[in-house]
Order: structure tokens, then C-alpha cells, then sequence
């Protein structure tokens, strides 16, 4: 099993900024700090545990090969998600 797995933070930002989702809210969801989450951005190539960049997969609802650029960023990927992944109900 792989540990550590390097991800694309302009991929992550463009992402991000596609489904709509502010950089707090997806910090609070993964389990980051805003701040790390900005430096991750703020970087081309960011080494992240694979634990991680499988919750980011899981939030945003892409592939986690889409967020480490081996597979390609497609228009869906870009897309506003159709309903809140939140099951908490804070977000409803």
C-alpha cells in the first residue's frame, strides 16, 4: 500500500473553486487547517499521506488519480457538486 502520494495544488485550488466549496469548509471536512490547506494550493507538487488525498477525493467526488495528475482534469471535474456531502446536517 502506498503511504504518501504527491498531489497538483493548482489542480486541487481549480477544483475546489469549481465545485463551489470555500477553502474553510473543505479544510473543516477533510480534517486540515485552512492554513495547510492554502500552502497545499499554493504548491505544485505537495507530498500528502494517501489517507488524505482520499478524503480530498471523497469531498470534492473525484477520482484520486484526477487530484495527483495521472488521470486527465475533465469538465465534470469543474462542475458545482449536485448535492451537499455533508451528513452531519450543519451544512443543510
Amino acid at each position: 500500500m502506498i503511504d504518501h502520494m504527491k498531489i497538483n495544488g493548482d489542480r486541487l485550488k481549480a477544483i475546489r473553486k469549481g465545485r463551489k466549496m470555500g477553502r474553510p469548509k473543505l479544510a473543516k471536512l477533510v480534517g486540515l487547517t485552512e492554513r495547510k490547506l492554502t500552502k497545499i494550493e499554493a504548491e505544485t507538487s505537495c507530498t500528502l499521506p494517501q489517507s488524505t488525498i482520499a478524503k480530498l477525493s471523497d469531498v470534492l467526488q473525484v477520482p484520486e488519480l484526477t487530484l495527483t495528475g495521472d488521470f486527465p482534469l475533465v469538465a465534470q471535474d469543474l462542475k458545482p457538486l449536485t448535492k451537499s456531502q455533508c451528513t452531519s446536517g450543519c451544512c443543510s
